[in-house]
């Protein structure tokens, strides 16, 4: 009897992509739609694109940020949805009688707002994916990311956030009220009316 060594098989590629749906390979990113999603702010459309930027390139779905909610109305305004021509909006802190969902009511059929529960987008990452126990409480009175980063000793909110975001692979490492408030966007936007 002669021992033989296995060949190593060579590594697959994943069929998934990191939202977790299937990976369309070789084909090129579609002409953007008439419809958008909208985020709040510059982290919030990074964490978007790093977990579903697979799908919306297929889809042909672009995300913008808003630069703050309160900018909301105007760019509604100017954009003037419609038909072929949706808005989907993902908010931050979306929890009854706050601003953010006084901000956010009765704005017509073709705007979807979603969002999820947690103060900052940071948030929705899930701790363990950041090698922590819970994220820490932060006053009120406090600007949450310099106290969420003094508490952890990450130092600057830049550093913080460099951090949070190199800490997110795939949507695993997010919490579910993020992932279906994107999910149910996407389907928003690409739904034809």
């Amino acid at each position: 009897m002669t021992l033989v060594r296995p060949k190593a098989a060579p590594p697959q590629r994943s069929t998934r992509s990191a939202s977790g749906s299937t990976r369309v390979e070789g084909l090129r990113a579609r002409v953007a739609r008439g419809s958008r999603i909208w985020v709040e702010g510059v982290h919030d459309a990074a964490l978007v694109e790093r977990v579903w930027g697979h799908d919306l390139r297929v889809e042909g779905v672009v995300v913008e940020h808003l630069e703050g909610l309160d900018n909301l109305a105007a760019r509604l305004t100017e954009f003037e949805p419609g038909p072929g021509h949706r808005v989907g909006v993902l908010v931050d802190h979306l929890v009854a009688g706050s601003k953010e969902s006084n901000l956010t009511t009765g704005l017509g059929p073709h705007v979807l707002v979603t969002g999820h529960p947690y103060v900052d987008v940071w948030q929705a990452v899930r701790p363990q994916a950041l090698g922590i126990a819970e994220w820490p409480r932060v006053p009120r009175d406090e600007d949450w990311k310099t106290g969420i980063c003094r508490r952890l000793g990450w130092g600057t909110p830049q550093e913080g956030w460099r951090r949070v975001y190199n800490a997110v692979d795939s949507f695993r490492d997010l919490e579910a009220p993020l992932l279906g408030a994107v999910e149910r966007l996407i389907d928003f936007v690409t739904e034809t009316d």
